[in-house]
């Protein structure tokens, strides 16, 4: 069974650090980015950067069979745009549409919330999750 459920106590917290890591290792490696480089980039997620981010972003959880495989934040900025950030699925899991399953729920999500605009941040090298974006 897949479900997307929002993620609000800290043990279920605590197990998306892992989540976020092994997922945004690969753009990391390909990369080449550093803890001085690139400090903010979810790669480098800690519980505490977790926990401060979660004081104004609401988090997601994609579980297959109840173990979590992928994560998104989702966060309203003062001037009523909303942000898709940390989209992860861990890469044993990837090309299977979790992704797109997370993304669709987020501007579902959005729209919930009387929301019209979604931003998001990325790599501008990154070309082929740039297209993918794009196609959805």
């Amino acid at each position: 069974m897949v479900e997307i459920r929002e993620i609000t106590d800290e043990p279920e917290l605590e197990q998306s650090v892992p989540v976020i890591r092994q997922a945004f290792s690969t753009v990391a490696q390909e990369f080449n980015l550093t803890q001085q480089s690139a400090p903010t980039h979810p790669f480098f997620s800690t519980m505490e950067k977790l926990i401060e981010l979660h004081k104004k972003a609401a988090f997601f959880g994609l579980y297959v069979d109840e173990t979590q495989i992928g994560f998104v934040a989702v966060e309203k900025d003062e001037g009523g745009t909303f942000f898709l950030g940390r989209l992860a699925v861990i890469p044993q899991f990837r090309h299977h549409g979790y992704g797109t399953m997370l993304v669709r729920f987020v501007l579902d999500y959005v729209k919930k919330q009387g929301g019209a605009k979604v931003g998001l941040g990325m790599i501008d090298g990154h070309t082929i999750l740039k297209e993918w974006y794009k196609s959805l």
